[in-house]
């Protein structure tokens, strides 16, 4: 999920004590459903427990499957609902430090050249949603 106000993206830093990719930068939230959750309602779960983000309206962009090798011999398959959410302020936000170590805002063009210059600082699915699946999400430039 992607949550964007102007022309900034929020991006979040993992928590130190996660069990991979800890203290990385990830897309705003990662959605973890529940079986038979919905989708969106799972987007605005999930950004109220990670980041106190509430009130917001999560617009369903596409569905993605991914692999990615996320260290330590893991690797994550998953099957993920993209949002977007277009905030006209920026929302006050509550971070969960079981989750979320800082947050950032950034352009989506600085977003794209850190990434690419500095790979290791990045997810790995945030590094495959800005390559493979931006236009989905964010639409045309």
């Amino acid at each position: 999920m992607f949550l964007v106000h102007d022309d900034e993206i929020l991006i979040q830093q993992r928590a130190a004590g996660k069990y991979h990719t800890p203290g990385l930068w990830a897309n705003t939230c990662c959605t973890h459903p529940h079986w038979d959750e919905d989708p969106k309602a799972c987007a605005v779960r999930r950004l109220e427990e990670e980041l106190g983000i509430t009130g917001v309206d999560p617009e369903w962009k596409d569905q993605i499957e991914y692999r990615a090798d996320v260290g330590q011999g893991l690797t994550e398959h998953e099957v993920v609902d993209l949002f977007l959410v277009q905030c006209t302020d920026r929302p006050v936000l509550h971070l969960n430090p079981d989750e979320v170590d800082g947050v950032r805002w950034v352009s989506l063009e600085h977003l794209e050249k850190e990434a690419s210059e500095y790979p290791e600082r990045f997810t790995p699915w945030l590094r495959i949603y800005l390559a493979e699946h931006k236009l989905s999400v964010f639409g045309p430039a």
